[in-house]
């Protein structure tokens, strides 16, 4: 088959080089683009040519899998000034080692690995200053005021924390263009990382008050402050965390950076440049890039941080790092956008020789708090994205907490702990690469909806040897050690299968929606949704605590709860992965009839 170059539709910065790259995508992942001079996404579609003809893949597997089409290019005279031929051949003629990399590597030309390489480090090192503030707040929190004080400071800190930080960026986006914005989202984090390690922690003992203090106003007797089982009642906790209220205000901080990191910083700015037909392809991918950032981070904390002196000092040692991915996060985003720009001018100016003005952004509706809510529940496929948010937040919770219990039990050292939680990420990181490495298809190959329905299902696999040990007992040194063997295997797969499935999925499910529902609804779900399913969890185990006493008393109502969530996490994204296709299908349509 030989075509006329002239007569291929512009393709604007979809990845697909014009300049003579390798065009392989051109026909594996069909002709889309992102217009970045209106700021938002153009997704041309998903297309096979066959006889001549172009239809549209209408069936998940498809969709999914076109990436993989038996089909390659090669080009003759490549030029975008001068008609030339592109030749259609069949896969089978291509050399093994070209089969192997467009099996684990399926990103081609210059451009669309350059595009990849700069927006993936965004997500690196986000990723690398996520694991170091989640490890450093746990460390903190869990050996000054117990596990059982997650489940407060969720509910009491980190949610109105993150309602608020909905309501400051909702009202930012009305007024600033996305680059401020991402900048003005991201720049106050690291500031307050670095000011907590330069002033708050050094003198903590001077701005603190004393538990003692503290616990004669809760009107704690001295008898009841030795450890026995009444130490996880309320009064014992709120004691602790206002005692320590520096370490608190970290956790508080770093959890709610937890969610914009990932779900606004990263995400929202992938949505916008990344087409459908490079989403399927990059998203696994991304989550392979990304996951090298714990390995690293976990073997800075266990070679480097937690071999200093004392807790102060290893805080030092983390800061450096944290800092310096914030710094590297600012700056790879400049340069992404830099590129991105400079190629959609260099094309349009190649074909059209017309220079590129950016359009003005279009002012926002303005939204209060009452009427985002609103918004999510007027769409069904909104709130599907949400169940799925909420699902894994409650889950995830429902664990967590208890394994960092018994973790406290086995290393209640905080350097100790430190080097647990930094081997824990490093082997996160490596699974999670690994997993990718295997599964890199499964979105692409399986479907959208089975890459969604892996994860639940993954944990509640896993989760039935790990509540068995807890619920035998912890008495012994050796059933302690195998609850924490059980538990480390539960949330090391757990968190690997989100990282490699659960992310890319739900992120893919924005893509077809407008450019309202997903600034607005993503804010709303990603963070509040987010929140309110792990402060959600995190209300009920406060629940168990003042009935039970503490979360491994517990367990037995745990595993019921557990395994319901799971259930409805399950059914959501089976009926999610419906509407998904639908949408896809339809904005594909809609697009093939422009003129």
């Amino acid at each position: 088959m030989v075509m006329d170059i002239s007569k291929i539709r512009q393709r604007r910065l979809s990845g697909n080089d014009s300049k003579g790259d390798h065009p392989l995508s051109v026909v594996s992942a069909g002709s889309t683009g992102v217009d970045t001079r209106g700021g938002g996404l153009s997704d041309i579609g998903t297309k096979r040519h066959h006889h001549g003809k172009t239809k549209v893949q209408d069936d998940e597997s498809k969709f999914t899998a076109s990436a993989a089409l038996p089909t390659a290019v090669t080009t003759t005279g490549l030029a975008s000034s001068a008609a030339s031929t592109v030749v259609i051949t069949d896969s089978s003629s291509l050399p093994i080692r070209s089969k192997i990399r467009n099996a684990i590597f399926p990103v081609h030309g210059k451009q669309e690995v350059t595009k990849f390489l700069l927006i993936g480090s965004i997500k690196f090192f986000v990723i690398l200053a996520l694991t170091l503030t989640r490890d450093n707040k746990d460390t903190m929190v869990v050996t000054e005021c117990g596990a059982e004080a997650i489940a407060f400071l969720k509910i009491y800190g980190v949610l109105p924390a993150a309602a608020l930080f909905i309501a400051l960026y909702s009202k930012m986006a009305t007024i600033l263009d996305k680059k401020p914005l991402f900048y003005a989202t991201c720049i106050p984090f690291f500031a307050f990382f670095f000011l907590f390690d330069a002033v708050i922690y050094p003198n903590r003992s001077s701005i603190q008050p004393s538990l003692s203090t503290v616990q004669s106003l809760f009107g704690i007797q001295e008898s009841s402050l030795s450890p026995s089982p009444k130490d996880s009642g309320a009064s014992i906790i709120f004691s602790k965390l206002f005692a320590n209220w520096t370490s608190a205000l970290f956790y508080i901080i770093a959890e709610v950076y937890s969610s914009v990191s990932v779900g606004i910083l990263f995400w929202q700015y992938a949505n916008d440049v990344v087409p459908v037909s490079q989403a399927k392809r990059f998203y696994p991918l991304f989550a392979q890039m990304s996951g090298l950032a714990p390995i690293l981070a976990g073997q800075y904390v266990v070679r480097y941080a937690s071999r200093a002196k004392d807790f102060g000092e290893s805080l030092h040692r983390l800061t450096w790092m944290v800092t310096f991915s914030g710094i590297m996060i600012c700056l790879f985003y400049k340069w992404s956008n830099d590129y991105i720009e400079k190629i959609a001018v260099l094309e349009t100016g190649g074909e059209g020789g017309k220079e590129v003005h950016p359009q003005k952004k279009k002012k926002k509706a303005k939204m209060t708090m009452v009427e985002s809510a609103k918004f999510l529940a007027a769409s069904e496929y909104l709130r599907l994205i949400a169940t799925l948010v909420l699902g894994y937040g409650l889950s995830i919770n429902f664990t967590d907490i208890i394994f960092k219990s018994i973790v406290k039990r086995q290393y209640p050292d905080p350097l100790d702990y430190q080097r647990f939680m930094g081997n824990f990420s490093s082997v996160v990181g490596l699974s999670t690469c690994i997993v990718i490495f295997l599964g890199v298809h499964a979105i692409r190959i399986l479907g959208w909806r089975m890459g969604a329905l892996a994860t639940p299902a993954v944990m509640a696999i896993l989760a039935f040897p790990y509540f068995s040990s807890i619920l035998v007992g912890l008495e012994s040194p050796t059933s302690l050690r195998i609850a924490v063997v059980f538990g480390t295997i539960q949330a090391l797969l757990s968190k690997t299968t989100k990282y490699a499935l659960f992310d890319p999925t739900t992120q893919m499910a924005y893509i077809p929606l407008d450019e309202e529902s997903k600034v607005k609804g993503k804010a709303a779900i990603e963070v509040l949704g987010s929140r309110i399913g792990k402060s959600g969890g995190s209300l009920i185990q406060q629940g168990l605590v003042l009935v039970f006493g503490n979360i491994i008393n517990a367990a037995p109502v745990l595993v019921v709860l557990y395994y319901s969530v799971l259930t409805w996490w399950a059914y959501s994204a089976n009926r999610l992965g419906s509407l998904f296709l639908a949408k896809t299908a339809m904005q594909e349509e809609k697009k093939e009839h422009k003129p």
